[in-house]
């Protein structure tokens, strides 16, 4: 056993998860959240406000188990699919919407709620540290409550009425749900994570099969495999409003991906963000205003414009009523509108592109330094090599592993289109109210067809106890899923894993066949670089040396991690003089 030198640092786990921001940065608050504590009583507010459900019934249908994968409630429903995705059909106010989703989707809701939890757990293991994190969220979130409507809160709070109280040492549940629902955000806003990274695409006129609008995006956001076992495809029908569908999880109202049945579409992409001192309204309660009360791009613009945010973000708005899409790029401090002109193709990666950001510092340094121009660049070559893009090519474009030029740059490498961690791939055909959404795997699994207009019809009192999909329009799952390559990449995640959690101990195995990595994913810097890091702890500078030379003939995502590499090889040569 070799003991590993006392200063150290730590390894960041591959696919670190959103509150990772928070172990890194909350203690750097500590002087902000002293003085916010002295400001009590706007603390005490925001854990004391409610929402007014007075004027709702709390009477609600029983709760009809009919197996142990259908479940209906009135005329509201959750029913699995054989494709392992669920699918949720909720209706009426907003109290009655939150009160059937949180009774219907209870045990999803405590298996996402507790998967997240834990893993904050894991991240912030002492109890000092927990109850600082405790203390901070309050403070930090003090604010969220003036920036939700009390649509949106009485929605929350009804879903709230179904949590479980095992996590009441962190918040009550209507305050805890309010916070999830900001999670993203604030580990976006405190650590600028930019975890969602994000690609997205639309194309319209000549460059789609039929003239019509055409969306396809991936949803890059990664919190450990479990957070995204569970997937809910919602069937919302307001009382207000348009309905609409949306990808999400259990005790989630957000939208991250959407369509209206208006064939309006919002998708978000996170950009470069500066930490601000309050939460505001989180990103995804601004998409689902957008997505239940807009029609046309522009009404998308102005509710967007009147919601203040405290992360930067794009949200990638499609319309079948305009014929095409745009980004509508916000911030704390900016706001911008991008459009393309003279083409019929529109891609959104994680920097801004609108004129209102040209100048912007951070944006500037995201397009110099991260994977997102490469992102870009991979985008526009693909829908260049293709005349007209069909629902299933754009499954295709989602789906691709390679770099620019075709090249191999390793599976799971953030410059890749698909970086094999996907949350849901997702395709609309807005003008025909068409969505194909991802099955797990990632976006690797069949996509699934749903049409908003048979969905949304003949709804009155007609639960259904079958699958909404449309079976004959569904994509078949990749080929790429019973290959060897996808077999040894998920023995490759399980030994990076490993090997991650090796080097962060204090003790090191010299038996340990570090180089295995290296076979099973071997166009991967990642490997290269772990197999590296570990002959440099063990003290076998030689071949930390080869290994970390290989690492950077590979395609490295960013400049930060370029610089890590380097680092580490100066280090080792360090050691060999």
């Amino acid at each position: 056993m070799i003991r590993k030198p006392k200063n150290q640092e730590k390894m960041q786990p591959w696919g670190i998860p959103i509150l990772m921001g928070l172990r890194k940065s909350i203690f750097l608050w500590s002087g902000i959240l002293l003085f916010g504590m002295l400001q009590g009583c706007g603390i005490k507010k925001s854990l004391n406000n409610r929402p007014d459900v007075s004027k709702y019934t709390n009477e609600i249908p029983e709760k009809i188990v009919v197996n142990d994968s259908t479940f209906t409630q009135g005329n509201n429903f959750l029913t699995k699919n054989k494709y392992g995705l669920w699918e949720l059909y909720v209706e009426g106010n907003p109290f009655e919407r939150g009160l059937a989703n949180g009774n219907l989707t209870q045990a999803l809701y405590y298996k996402q709620e507790k998967v997240f939890l834990d893993k904050v757990n894991s991240l912030v293991p002492g109890e000092g540290q927990q109850n600082f994190l405790t203390a901070f969220l309050k403070w930090y979130n003090r604010n969220m409550y003036r920036h939700i409507s009390e649509e949106y809160k009485a929605e929350i709070y009804g879903i709230s009425r179904y949590a479980s109280t095992d996590f009441n040492d962190l918040a009550p549940p209507y305050l805890r749900s309010l916070y999830l629902h900001g999670a993203h955000d604030i580990g976006h806003a405190l650590q600028d994570l930019m975890l969602v990274g994000c690609t997205s695409f639309a194309v319209w006129d000549e460059k789609s099969e039929d003239g019509n609008l055409l969306i396809g995006r991936n949803f890059d956001f990664y919190a450990g495999d479990a957070f995204a076992e569970e997937k809910i495809i919602a069937f919302m029908n307001p009382e207000e409003g348009h309905k609409f569908m949306s990808v999400t999880w259990g005790g989630f109202i957000g939208v991250v991906s959407g369509m209206n049945n208006q064939g309006l579409t919002v998708t978000i992409n996170a950009g470069k963000s500066k930490i601000p001192l309050a939460a505001k309204t989180p990103i995804s309660i601004v998409t689902r205003e957008i997505l239940q009360y807009a029609s046309t791009i522009d009404e998308a613009i102005a509710i967007a414009k009147k919601r203040e945010v405290f992360v930067s973000e794009a949200i990638m708005v499609g319309s079948a009523s305009d014929g095409k899409a745009v980004v509508i790029e916000v911030s704390p401090n900016n706001f911008g509108v991008y459009e393309v002109e003279n083409s019929s193709a529109l891609i959104c990666a994680n920097h801004f592109q609108s004129d209102a950001y040209k100048k912007d510092r951070r944006n500037l340094k995201t397009i110099e330094e991260s994977h997102t121009t490469y992102r870009f660049n991979r985008m526009t070559e693909l829908l260049d090599s293709e005349e007209k893009v069909t629902p299933s090519e754009a499954v295709s474009i989602l789906r691709n592993r390679e770099g620019v030029n075709n090249k191999d740059i390793g599976y799971g490498n953030e410059k890749a289109l698909n970086q094999l961690l996907a949350h849901h791939g997702i395709v609309f055909q807005p003008a025909q109210l068409k969505v194909w959404v991802s099955a797990n795997p990632y976006q690797l699994g069949a996509f699934v067809c749903y049409d908003l207009n048979e969905i949304f019809k003949n709804r009155k009192d007609n639960p259904s106890l079958v699958s909404l999909s449309v079976e004959h329009k569904t994509i078949p799952a990749s080929p790429f899923l019973n290959t060897e390559a996808y077999k040894n990449y998920e023995k490759y995640r399980k030994l990076e894993g490993d090997l991650e959690a090796t080097i962060e101990t204090e003790k090191l195995q010299t038996s340990l066949n570090a180089e295995k990595l290296i076979a099973l994913n071997p166009a991967y810097w990642k490997a290269y670089y772990l197999v590296g890091r570990y002959y440099f702890e063990i003290g076998n500078y030689e071949k930390a040396a080869e290994n970390l030379t290989e690492a950077l003939k590979k395609e490295i995502p960013s400049q930060d991690e370029v610089e890590l590499v380097e680092k580490y090889l100066r280090k080792t040569k360090r050691k060999l003089k």
